[in-house]
């Protein structure tokens, strides 16, 4: 079994949180207010959803925690940059 299909789950999870703020923007493209939420909110999500894959998986680090962070973090500010 490959790495990939072994953690199928929980990449489904993340591709759902991603594709669900997708739909949001599309749906929601009228309201920058809440434009901005739905992007706070996956960047939250994407940095639980880190967390949490990388503790069940016993490798959970500092330096990953702060890696999605930074990640989440650019993420929005270029997201935010595009709204506003």
């Amino acid at each position: 079994m490959s790495h990939f299909t072994k953690h199928l789950p929980h990449y489904l999870s993340l591709i759902g949180i991603l594709f669900g703020a997708g739909f949001g923007f599309v749906y929601f493209s009228y309201d920058t207010a809440l434009m901005t939420a739905i992007a706070i909110g996956v960047a939250g999500a994407y940095v639980t959803w880190g967390v949490i894959h990388h503790y069940l998986h016993r490798d959970l680090h500092i330096s990953v925690i702060v890696e999605y962070f930074l990640i989440a973090a650019l993420g929005l500010i270029i997201t935010l940059s595009i709204i506003g």
